[in-house]
C-alpha cells in the first residue's frame, strides 16, 4: 500500500514537470484567421483570457485579464480588461484599466488609469491618471495626474498635476502644479506653481509661483513670485517678487526687487535693485533704491542711488557716487561720473 501511495504521488507530479503548452482553438489557415485562446501567432483576430505564449499578433488582440508577462508584439489593435500588455505595441491600445509595453508603445493608447512603457512611448496617450516611460515620450500626452519620463519628453503634454523628465523637455507643456526636467526645457511651458530645470530654460515659461534653472534662462519668463537662474537670464523676465542671477541681459520687471553681478539692459524694480561687489551695470534701472556695489555704466532713477564707481548718470532724491571727487560724491537730484 505504501508503494502504491508513492506511485500515485509520482504520477500526479508528472504534468508539473512537463513543459507547458499553449491551449487554444485554432480557426486559422497558416496563422491567418481567428484564434480563441493562447495562440502564439495570429494574423487576424485573437481572443484570449490571459496571455502567456504571445509571440505576434497582426490585427486585433483581445484579452480579459492582464498578461502573465509582457511578451510578444501586437501590430494593430490591443484591447484588454482590465489591462492590455505586450513587449511591443504598435497601433491602438485600449485598456479599461491600463496599457503596458515592456519595450515600446507606438500609436494611440487610451486608459482610464495609466499607460507605461519600459523604453519608448510615441503617439497619442490619453490616461485618467498618468503615463510614463523609462525612455522617451514623444507626441501628445494627456494625464489626469501627470506624465513622466526617464529619457526625455517632446511634443504637447498636459498633466493635471505635473510633467517631468530626467532628460530634456521640449514642445508645449501645461501642468496644474509643476513642470521640470533634469536636462533642459525648450518651448512653451505653463505651470500652476513652478517650472524648473537642472539645465537650461529656453522659450516661454509661465508659472504661478516660480521659474528656475541650474543653467541659463532665455526668452520670456513670467512668475508670480520669483525667477532665478544659476547660469544667467536673457530676454524678458517678469516676476511679482524678485529676479536674481549672476548675469542678466534684457528687460526685468519685478514687484519688489532684482539682483545680479553683471547687468545689461533695463530694469524696473519698485523697491530694490542691486549689483554685487565687483560687478557692473550697463543700461537703465528704475527702482526705489539702486545699490550698485560695482561699476555703473548708464542711468539709474530712484529715491536713493548709490554707485561705488559711477560712469553714467544718477537721478534721484539722494545720489551717491563714491568714485567721484569729494565735492560730488553726494548730490541731490542728479549726479554724474566721467567715462573712460
Amino acid at each position: 500500500m505504501k508503494f502504491l501511495r508513492v506511485l500515485a504521488v509520482a504520477l500526479a507530479a508528472i504534468p508539473e514537470l512537463l513543459p507547458a503548452q499553449p491551449s487554444y482553438l485554432d480557426l486559422t489557415v497558416n496563422d491567418v484567421g481567428i484564434a480563441i485562446g493562447d495562440a502564439p501567432r495570429v494574423t487576424g483576430l485573437r481572443m484570449n483570457f490571459r496571455d502567456r505564449y504571445l509571440e505576434r499578433v497582426t490585427g486585433v488582440n483581445m484579452t480579459i485579464w492582464t498578461p502573465y508577462a509582457a511578451t510578444g508584439d501586437v501590430r494593430g489593435i490591443a484591447i484588454g480588461l482590465p489591462a492590455t500588455g505586450a513587449y511591443r505595441i504598435d497601433g491602438l491600445a485600449v485598456g479599461l484599466g491600463g496599457v503596458a509595453a515592456e519595450e515600446r508603445l507606438r500609436g494611440i493608447a487610451i486608459a482610464p488609469i495609466g499607460a507605461g512603457s519600459g523604453r519608448e512611448i510615441t503617439g497619442l496617450i490619453i490616461t485618467g491618471i498618468g503615463a510614463g516611460s523609462g525612455g522617451r515620450v514623444t507626441g501628445i500626452g494627456i494625464g489626469g495626474v501627470g506624465i513622466g519620463s526617464g529619457g526625455g519628453i517632446r511634443g504637447l503634454m498636459i498633466g493635471g498635476v505635473g510633467v517631468g523628465t530626467g532628460g530634456r523637455l521640449s514642445g508645449i507643456t501645461i501642468a496644474g502644479i509643476g513642470a521640470g526636467a533634469g536636462g533642459g526645457v525648450d518651448g512653451l511651458t505653463i505651470a500652476g506653481l513652478g517650472v524648473g530645470s537642472g539645465g537650461h530654460l529656453r522659450g516661454v515659461h509661465i508659472a504661478g509661483l516660480g521659474v528656475g534653472a541650474g543653467g541659463g534662462v532665455s526668452g520670456l519668463s513670467i512668475a508670480g513670485l520669483g525667477i532665478g537662474a544659476g547660469g544667467g537670464i536673457r530676454g524678458l523676465a517678469i516676476a511679482g517678487g524678485g529676479v536674481g542671477s549672476p548675469k542678466i541681459s534684457g528687460i526685468v520687471i519685478t514687484g519688489i526687487g532684482a539682483g545680479t553681478l553683471d547687468f545689461n539692459g533695463g530694469v524696473i524694480a519698485p523697491f530694490y535693485f542691486r549689483i554685487e561687489r565687483e560687478g557692473s551695470m550697463r543700461g537703465v534701472s528704475v527702482s526705489g533704491f539702486n545699490r550698485l556695489s560695482g561699476v555703473q555704466h548708464g542711468l539709474t532713477i530712484g529715491v536713493l542711488n548709490i554707485a561705488e564707481e559711477l560712469r553714467g548718470l544718477q537721478i534721484g532724491l539722494i545720489n551717491i557716487a563714491r568714485s567721484n571727487p569729494r565735492g560730488r560724491r553726494v548730490l541731490p537730484i542728479v549726479n554724474w561720473g566721467s567715462r573712460d
